[in-house]
């Protein structure tokens, strides 16, 4: 088995330093298949993806990359509450920022939750550039599952206990991390969000992978992600975390869509 280099990165942005980590097979980022860019959840950070960018440049034979939010993680802090145009702002400054300081042309992008929409917004900005774009658990518009889930877990948060778990993975940042997601997608003027206009400008090759139990949406976001030009995989018995629940399937069904591109 071929040895992994994995590699960390600040990268500098003008609202502050974010913390990236990469893994590739030694012969850099730029080289070879285009690198996978990870997107995180809500709540996520590159430490939240476990094995999983490991396993994925195995699984692909392409260099993976994963990075922290602002605002999240080993990322520099972030104050003030989330702009509503959060989703697509991250393909104006920090995907620009990343792919200039790692030397990164052609690329493919790959998010989960939150991260699926930030994923289709370069891809839908960079389209020369984007060779495929895949979402897990992705949310396409704000349904009512998706607010009810987000209230559940905001009073699961209120115990000190899974707080903690927060702070372990986002230390002093914890209390501005759970606001940012609970906060920002209560907000009734965030109601009317969603991925259409986005959507519309995406030119390259979609997968969407979605649970058929998630707890934060219904089939119906993989169905506008897909479209009529790209590919949905429901997964019967998993929720909100494709990649933790059924990590092989993923994995698989990844590594067969990239394939070819």
């Amino acid at each position: 088995m071929t040895e992994l280099v994995e590699h960390d990165w600040a990268v500098h942005t003008e609202g502050g330093r974010l913390f990236a980590r990469s893994w590739s097979q030694g012969d850099g980022l730029g080289n070879g298949k285009p690198p996978v860019l990870l997107f995180h959840d809500s709540l996520g950070c590159v430490e939240l993806w476990r094995g999983f960018p490991e396993k994925l440049a195995r699984a692909t034979g392409r260099p993976v990359i994963a990075y922290d939010r602002l605002g999240f993680g080993r990322s520099d802090a972030r104050h003030g509450s989330l702009q509503g145009s959060f989703i697509a702002d991250e393909a104006v400054v920090n995907v620009p920022a990343i792919r200039a300081q790692l030397g990164v042309s052609r690329f493919v992008v790959c998010g989960h939750s939150v991260g699926g929409g930030m994923a289709i917004n370069p891809a839908a900005s960079f389209p020369d550039d984007c060779s495929a774009t895949i979402t897990m658990g992705a949310q396409a518009f704000v349904e009512a599952r998706t607010g009810e889930g987000i209230k559940l877990a905001k009073a699961e948060f209120a115990e000190p206990e899974n707080f903690g778990r927060l702070v372990k993975y986002h230390g002093d940042k914890a209390r501005w991390v759970l606001d940012a997601w609970t906060e920002t997608w209560l907000d009734p003027e965030f109601a009317d969000w969603t991925l259409d206009d986005a959507l519309g400008r995406v030119r390259c090759p979609v997968l969407a992978i979605h649970g058929a139990s998630d707890e934060y949406g219904s089939t119906e976001h993989p169905r506008r992600i897909a479209g009529t030009r790209g590919a949905m995989e429901i997964l019967p018995g998993v929720g909100h975390v494709p990649h933790r629940e059924d990590a092989e399937r993923v994995l698989d069904i990844v590594g067969r869509f990239l394939a070819d591109k």
